[in-house]
C-alpha cells in the first residue's frame, strides 16, 4: 500500500483516535467530531483499524474519527504498533485521550447508576469489582495508550465546554507543535492534561480591586493593572523564556500537542490574563490554542 498523499487543498487525510477512561466523556466528543464532518465509528476492534481506515480511504472519506475503549482491552496491544505504522506512512493520525478524577467518575456512574466495563467478575475471580477498583484497572491498562495521546481533562468540563474543546483541537490547522494554554483554579483541581503547571498565585490579585472584582483577565482594566505589576511582567517572561528553549526539544520528540496550565485562586483574573499574554507572544511562531477552565464553564 503506498504512503498517503496530499489532498487537493494541501492537507492529508486524518484519523481522529478517541480513547480515554469509561465515563470521561468519550461519546460526547465522539458527537462533537461527527457534528464537524468526520465519519464515525465506535467501538471498532484494533485489528481492523488499518483495514477500515483504508476502505475509508477509497471512499474518499477524507476524516475519520474512531473511538477505542477498554472493551476491546485484549486487542489494545495491537493498537499502538497499528498507529505506528499509519503514521510512518504519511497518515496524519491525532490520538486523544479523555480523562477524568476518579471522584468525578465515582459521581457520574452513580448519577447515571451504568455498570463499569470492567466492574463485572472474570474468571478467576469472586464476585464483581468494585467501581473505584474498577476504575484503577482500567488506567494501567490504558496508560501506555495515555502517554502517548493528546490527553483532556474533563473532570470539570460540561458537555458543551468539551464539545467546543474537541472542535478546537481538531480545527487546528497541521503543525508540528500545537501550545494549548489553559487558566484554571487551584481550588478546583490541577488539569489531569497539563504538560507543565506554572502557580501565579503569588501575584498581586486583583480581585481585591473592588472595580475589577467582577472582571476577567480578559478585560482591559484587570490587564492594565496587572501589566503594571513588575512581577507579573517578570512572571511572564521567564514563562516564556522558559518555554521558547525547549520548544524545539518537544519538537524533535514528535509532540504534537503540548498543554501549557496556568493556575491562580480563581481562575478568573491572573492565570486568564496571562494565558491570553502568552498566547499572543506565541502566535505566528506555532499553532495555539486558548482554554479558560472557569470561564468556559460560565459561558
Amino acid at each position: 500500500m503506498s504512503d498517503w498523499a496530499p489532498l487537493d487543498d494541501g492537507t492529508r487525510d486524518e484519523v481522529v483516535l478517541v480513547t480515554g477512561i469509561s465515563g470521561s466523556g468519550k461519546s460526547v466528543a465522539l458527537h462533537a467530531l461527527e457534528d464537524a464532518g468526520y465519519f464515525c465509528v465506535d467501538n471498532l476492534p484494533p485489528e481492523l483499524l488499518r483495514d477500515f481506515v483504508y476502505l475509508e480511504r477509497e471512499r474518499f472519506t477524507k476524516r475519520v474519527a474512531v473511538a477505542v475503549d477498554v472493551r476491546t482491552a485484549g486487542s489494545l496491544p495491537h493498537l499502538l504498533p497499528v498507529i505506528d505504522e499509519l503514521s510512518d506512512e504519511g497518515l496524519r493520525i491525532h490520538p486523544l485521550f479523555l480523562d477524568a478524577s476518579t471522584d468525578a467518575l465515582v459521581r457520574r456512574f452513580s448519577e447515571t447508576r451504568r455498570p463499569h466495563p470492567l466492574s463485572a467478575a472474570t474468571s478467576g475471580q469472586e464476585g464483581a469489582r468494585a467501581l473505584v477498583d474498577a476504575i484503577e484497572l482500567e488506567r494501567e491498562l490504558l496508560s501506555e495508550l495515555r502517554e502517548r495521546s493528546t490527553v483532556i481533562d474533563t473532570s470539570q468540563l460540561r458537555p458543551a465546554q468539551l464539545r467546543h474543546w474537541i472542535r478546537s483541537l481538531v480545527g487546528v490547522r497541521e503543525s508540528r507543535l500545537t501550545l494549548v494554554f489553559q487558566s484554571f483554579a487551584f481550588k478546583q483541581g490541577v488539569p489531569l492534561d497539563a504538560d507543565y503547571v506554572f502557580d501565579v498565585r503569588v501575584l498581586p490579585n486583583p480581585y481585591y480591586i473592588r472595580e475589577l472584582r467582577p472582571l476577567s483577565g480578559r478585560d482591559a482594566g484587570v490587564a492594565a493593572y496587572l501589566e503594571a505589576q513588575p512581577e507579573v511582567v517578570r512572571m511572564a517572561t521567564q514563562i516564556e523564556t522558559f518555554l521558547q528553549h525547549w520548544l524545539p526539544s518537544f519538537e524533535e520528540d514528535q509532540r504534537h500537542y503540548l498543554t501549557v496550565a496556568i493556575g491562580c485562586t480563581g481562575g478568573q483574573h491572573r492565570s486568564v490574563y496571562l494565558v491570553e499574554r502568552l498566547a499572543r507572544s506565541f502566535v505566528g511562531r506555532h499553532a495555539t490554542l486558548i482554554r479558560h477552565r472557569e470561564l468556559d464553564a460560565r459561558d
